[in-house]
């Protein structure tokens, strides 16, 4: 009857043990998880307006680079005319209106988008 008794105890402890270790790994995994996601915060998104589209729009037919309209909007033919101004004009291939783009077309930059 004591081997029984000091079995159940044993048994009871152990799983009392294993139980409190895995409700700690648990814990400081979340808490670890947490600080690592604060810490890539993305910072904000470079954005070009409708006029900047525009005037990039313009360019970029003039130089025989998109055929559509001026519509103002990032379309495909307007990311496609921007990759092909980038590669020739030395930039990072993006197919994107981003800061470098513009001021390498000499389309003047908002006063939010300066201190990005």
């Amino acid at each position: 009857m004591k081997k029984l008794l000091t079995l159940t105890l044993s048994l009871s402890l152990l799983c009392l043990c294993s139980f409190a270790a895995s409700a700690q790994d648990s814990s400081s995994t979340s808490k670890t998880t947490s600080s690592s996601t604060s810490t890539k915060k993305r910072g904000p998104i470079f954005r070009a307006n409708k006029e900047q589209v525009n005037q990039a729009q313009a360019i970029l037919k003039t130089r025989g680079l998109y055929s559509g309209d001026t519509t103002g909007k990032l379309d495909e033919p307007t990311r496609a005319g921007l990759r092909e101004y980038q590669k020739a004009e030395g930039l990072k291939v993006t197919g994107t209106l981003n800061k470098l783009t513009l001021e390498k077309m000499s389309i003047q930059l908002t006063d939010k988008q300066k201190a990005m």
